[in-house]
């Protein structure tokens, strides 16, 4: 019987999730399985995966194969890796607490790389969002310019619009005053 460690997808249409599972290679691909191995979710930014590596590393060690795509993942949680050192210390290159503790140093590395990620991806978020409140912000004041600038238009038309029927009125009062004067001068003479 060959044994595979693959994935069976679960979730809706459009919104993929994953169960890592150890399978016969011959069962349907969402059919029945030995064990379930973890979860991968490919939706969220960076991509979650949770995986139980020492029950990985056994089924590996017994001889299963991985299809490429369980294989990328096994290989981003560490269980490749840490069947790698499992097989150091078989050799006796390094004892098991040596294979444990370098483990543990590439886990580490490993966490602060996708919380490095985690970090930068939520900065850009925030640096969008407040360059969208400064775009929104020059909107605003460009519309409320504009809005002063019509208004103070409006006005000028409308003082203009009565300035004339005053120069109008005014012109017509001094002609009307003019004639009068000149009558005065002419009964003066």
């Amino acid at each position: 019987m060959s044994v595979k460690i693959r994935l069976q997808r679960h979730g809706k249409k459009g919104k993929p999730f994953f169960h890592i599972v150890v399978a016969d290679s011959r069962a349907r691909r969402d059919g029945r399985f030995i064990e379930k191995l973890g979860t991968y979710n490919p939706i969220t930014n960076p991509a979650t995966i949770e995986l139980n590596v020492d029950s990985a590393v056994q089924w590996l060690n017994n001889g299963a194969q991985p299809t490429d795509t369980a294989r990328a993942i096994l290989s981003y949680k560490g269980a490749l890796y840490k069947k790698h050192l499992q097989g150091g210390v078989a050799k006796g290159a390094f004892d098991e607490a040596e294979a444990e503790k370098r483990f543990n140093a590439w886990l580490d590395a490993k966490e602060a790389k996708v919380q490095g990620k985690v970090d930068g991806l939520a900065k850009a978020d925030a640096d969008a969002k407040k360059a969208a409140l400064e775009a929104e912000a020059k909107v605003n004041e460009a519309r409320i310019a504009a809005a002063a600038q019509a208004e103070a238009d409006a006005k000028a038309a409308e003082e203009a619009a009565n300035a004339p029927a005053e120069e109008v009125a005014e012109t017509e009062a001094t002609e009307g005053e003019a004639p009068a004067a000149e009558t005065e001068e002419n009964t003066e003479a």
